[in-house]
């Protein structure tokens, strides 16, 4: 106990901003699940009470082997600025400090709660958005395929579903994403609690991800074929959030109908063993004596206000200024004539940008290309570039044919740029978007975060941009007309814009 109470201010201290940061996030309605899963686990953990009073205390220097690399998973979630892996990181150095100090077995008894403690973690933005987006369009298809089951004539495109008489758009909020981790959780306790053969628990977990598919897209099913005789409201209001807490209950029904099944299969629980003792059952334990509980206390307490000292006391970004303002990036490229946007200050706090610049282009033919560039002096936890993947499909437009494209642009030179393909009730648009950093032209999430992690660590630098370019692609028109049309214009606009943006050298 007294040990507890000397480690648990000191990751206070050291996971201070990720913890405020992850109880925030559990307000959001496809976390607030979160505010009950540590009552769960501890109380997952007092059921093993007595269990643990007979097991002997010792100390386990195998504990090191799971602290360490969640030290070093720290200074890559601190400088990375990636919430997410400091969460990770708390929890490897709570197993670590669990193993160093319990000893094997009694970490062993509680493994499985401390386990659960990652259903606590809040996904990163742009995970989360791609997996709302593969489920959104998961459950639509399938709901979709039920509606003409039951005879109802409906199409989709992507997250729209066409009725006829009416259009149904399924939501972030419909997506079943609010579900998924809750229900995977409650399979987790009810495995915790089912006296089954490990591989029937093992079923019983993975059963929750196609369950809870299946009936969110019968939610959806059910709404369409209830919209004509019940009106709009059945896809709203008091219907909608009723239809959503059904859900959880027909799974939950499910689930333990499936685990009445599994007990009817034949297997046996496998017969406990007697226990090992301490030598046996892991080579880096030794008996616990008050010499070595005291070095490994000692060694805990001083590796993390070392960790915490070097995070608080060293500058690992230096603040980089783009090379001139960017409300200055010109109006007139070649035959295109802008007419400069603004963003409203809401978004502007949320994207935590340093300068931006958002230009709609015209050319005498009628077309137009958007242009957007955003500048971060320094990028930390929270305050780092946000991917279009996620800011656009979070408004509702589908990727198709997106992905990874190598441009060879005429008078510039080779460049590498996430391109897609966009629908949206109708509108269709091309893409291109890529991130370039400190000499770097990048196109992945996770490069962004490695560089980042690099380049704070040995260039004190973290500045970077976003640049992305969106023509309208018109039903007359072909994609490669619109290909052309924005590698003719970054022809003309990567010369001026390397002129704003600092490169490798400053």
């Amino acid at each position: 106990m007294l040990i507890t109470l000397i480690y648990i201010p000191l990751l206070a201290l050291l996971y201070y901003d990720g913890l405020v940061y992850m109880v925030r996030l559990w307000g959001n309605d496809d976390y607030n699940y979160c505010y009950l899963v540590p009552l769960v686990i501890l109380y997952m953990i007092w059921e093993k009470r007595e269990e643990l009073r007979r097991l002997p205390v010792a100390t386990s220097w195998g504990g090191m082997l799971l602290f360490l690399p969640g030290l070093a998973l720290f200074w890559f979630g601190e400088l990375g600025g990636e919430y997410l892996t400091l969460m990770l990181s708390l929890w490897l150095v709570v197993m670590g400090l669990v193993l160093l100090h319990a000893g094997w077995r009694r970490f062993k008894t509680i493994l499985f709660p401390l386990l659960m403690m990652v259903t606590m973690f809040p996904l990163p933005n742009f995970l989360r958005n791609r997996l709302s987006l593969k489920l959104k369009l998961l459950s639509s298809r399938i709901g979709v395929e039920m509606m003409q089951w039951c005879g109802l004539s409906a199409y989709r495109e992507g997250n729209i579903i066409d009725l006829g008489f009416t259009r149904l758009q399924v939501v972030d909020a419909c997506s079943g994403l609010r579900y998924l981790f809750p229900i995977i959780v409650l399979g987790l306790l009810l495995a915790w609690f089912f006296r089954a053969p490990f591989w029937k628990r093992v079923i019983l977990v993975l059963s929750t991800v196609p369950l809870i598919v299946f009936t969110n897209s019968l939610r959806i099913a059910v709404t369409g074929l209830l919209y004509e005789p019940l009106g709009p409201q059945v896809a709203e209001g008091f219907f909608h959030d009723f239809s959503g807490w059904f859900i959880f209950m027909v799974t939950l029904g499910i689930l333990l109908l499936e685990m009445w099944l599994l007990n009817k299969l034949p297997g046996k629980l496998p017969e406990t063993r007697q226990p090992e003792s301490p030598r046996d059952s892991f080579s880096f334990v030794r008996k616990s004596t008050v010499a070595g509980r005291n070095l490994a206390l000692g060694i805990g307490v001083l590796l993390l206000l070392v960790t915490w000292g070097v995070s608080r006391g060293v500058e690992f970004r230096e603040k980089i200024p783009a090379i001139r303002p960017l409300n200055q990036f010109p109006l007139q490229i070649g035959s295109w004539q802008g007419v400069r946007r603004q963003m409203e200050q809401k978004y502007i706090d949320v994207l935590d940008l340093s300068d931006y610049f958002i230009i709609d282009y015209h050319n005498d033919n009628g077309q137009w290309i958007n242009f957007y560039t955003a500048y971060y002096e320094s990028q930390r936890k929270g305050e780092s570039i946000h991917s279009p993947a996620s800011c656009l499909t979070g408004s509702g437009w589908v990727f198709k044919d997106a992905g990874e494209k190598q441009l060879d642009i005429p008078g510039y030179g080779r460049l590498a740029v996430n391109r897609a393909f966009m629908l949206k009730n109708g509108a269709r648009q091309l893409v291109y978007y890529w991130f370039p950093q400190r000499g770097r032209d990048l196109t992945n999430a996770y490069q962004l975060k490695i560089y980042v992690f690099w380049d704070a660590l040995t260039k004190q630098r973290t500045d970077g941009a976003l640049v992305r370019l969106i023509t309208p692609v018109s039903e007359f028109e072909d994609i490669s007309a619109a290909d052309r049309r924005l590698q003719d214009f970054l022809s003309k606009a990567l010369p001026l814009l390397d002129k704003f943006l600092p490169g490798a050298e400053l």
